[in-house]
C-alpha cells in the first residue's frame, strides 16, 4: 500500500508519500481499507516531531478513517467484510490501508456520506468524553469553547445544544463567529479584541461559565480559572498555548472548581472502546436525526496531506480537513 510518511521531522514538505509493508490485523482486529481521514493539530505535532505515536501503534498519522472492512482478525464477531465504517485511531489513518482495534469501530451514521464520516470519531470522541463523560455539562448549564470554530469547536456547540445548554465560544475575527452562531452558540467573543473573562461574566449575571472546554493551555489557565463558575469544571485537552503557568490555587478553591488535562490517543484500549460505545449510544443518534453534523472545510487528495495541513496551520478554516484517498 502507500502512506504518508515522515522520514525527517520538519515543515509539510517533510511529509512524504511511499509505498510501505501493508498492515495485518491482529488479534480483536479488523484491516480498514481507507477512503477518507482528517487533518488533526497531533497531526502536525508528530510531523514536527513532538508527538510520537504510543507504542505498537502506526508510525503513520492519522487519528481517524472512514472506509470499509477489507479483513477481519483472530477473535473479531458482530462486524464483517465490506462493512462501511469510521474509526478511531492512535495512528496510520493517512494511509490506503490501516488495522484497528475493533472496539474503536463505528458505523456510518444515518444521512452521512462515507467520506464525510471521517471526520467524526476524533473531535465526537474528545467532545463526547470531556464535555460529558468527565465534565458532566448538564442541561442550562454554560459551556465556553475555545475555538469554537474548530473541528473541535463546531462538535462541542452542537452537542451541548442539543442536551439544553448554553453556549459561549471564543474564535478569531467575525467570519468564524458567525460561523459559531450559525452553529447556535449564545456568546461569540472575539479573543483578539475582548477580553473573554469579561464577556462570559457579563453575559451570565456575574456567574461565569459552568464548563471550559481549553486547547490553549498555559496561556489561558489562570483567566479559565477566573472564567470559571462556583462549581466549574476546566477541561484543558490542547496546550497551543503552552505547558508551564502558574496557577493561584487560593481562587480554585474558592469556587471549589476542578481542573482536568486529559489526552486520547494513549488511553487503553478499554478506555476507548468506552468511549467509542457511549458516543454510538449517546451521538450517533443525534446525527442521524440531523441535529448534529459534521461540519467540512474541505477536502485533499491523501498524497498532499502537506497540503491540507498548512490549511490547519494558517487558522482560517471552520470545521475539519479531510483526506481522500485515490481508488
Amino acid at each position: 500500500m502507500h502512506a504518508i510518511t515522515i522520514p525527517e521531522p520538519g515543515g509539510p514538505e517533510a511529509l512524504v508519500w511511499a509505498e510501505v509493508p501493508d498492515p495485518v490485523p491482529g488479534e480483536g482486529e479488523v484491516l480498514v481499507e481507507v477512503v477518507a481521514s482528517a487533518v488533526n493539530r497531533a497531526d502536525l505535532l508528530q510531523r514536527r516531531g513532538h508527538y510520537p505515536p504510543p507504542p505498537g501503534a502506526s508510525p503513520y498519522p492519522g487519528l481517524e478513517c472512514s472506509g470499509r472492512i477489507a479483513a477481519l482478525g483472530p477473535g473479531v464477531s458482530g462486524w464483517s467484510v465490506g462493512d462501511e465504517v469510521c474509526a478511531l485511531l492512535a495512528g496510520g489513518g493517512y494511509a490506503e490501508k490501516v488495522a484497528v482495534p475493533a472496539g474503536q469501530l463505528l458505523p456510518v451514521p444515518d444521512g452521512v456520506d462515507l467520506v464525510t464520516a471521517a471526520a467524526l470519531p476524533e473531535v465526537v470522541c474528545t467532545v463526547w468524553s470531556n464535555v460529558f463523560m468527565i465534565a458532566h455539562l448538564r442541561p442550562g448549564e454554560t459551556l465556553l469553547v475555545h475555538g469554537g470554530a474548530s473541528g473541535i469547536g463546531t462538535m462541542a456547540i452542537q452537542l451541548a445544544k442539543a442536551i439544553g445548554a448554553r453556549v459561549a465560544v471564543t474564535a478569531g475575527g467575525p467570519e468564524k463567529l458567525a460561523a459559531c452562531r450559525e452553529l447556535g452558540a449564545d456568546i461569540l467573543i472575539d479573543y483578539r479584541a475582548q477580553d473573554f473573562v469579561e464577556e462570559v461574566r457579563g453575559a451570565t449575571d456575574g456567574a461565569g461559565a459552568d464548563v471550559i472546554l481549553d486547547i490553549m493551555g498555559a496561556k489561558y489557565l489562570d483567566r479559565n480559572v477566573s472564567a470559571l463558575a462556583v462549581n466549574g469544571r476546566l477541561v484543558i485537552i490542547g496546550l497551543q498555548g503552552g505547558t508551564r503557568a502558574e496557577l493561584n490555587l487560593g481562587a480554585l478553591l474558592a469556587k471549589n472548581c476542578a481542573v482536568t488535562g486529559t489526552g486520547l490517543r494513549r488511553r487503553p484500549l478499554s478506555e476507548k472502546a468506552a468511549i467509542v460505545a457511549a458516543v454510538r449510544e449517546h451521538v450517533w443518534p443525534l446525527i442521524g436525526g440531523g441535529r448534529v453534523r459534521p461540519i467540512v472545510h474541505g477536502t485533499f487528495p491523501l498524497r498532499d496531506a502537506g497540503a491540507a495541513q498548512a490549511v490547519l496551520e494558517e487558522s482560517g478554516h471552520v470545521g475539519k480537513v479531510l483526506l481522500t484517498a485515490d481508488r
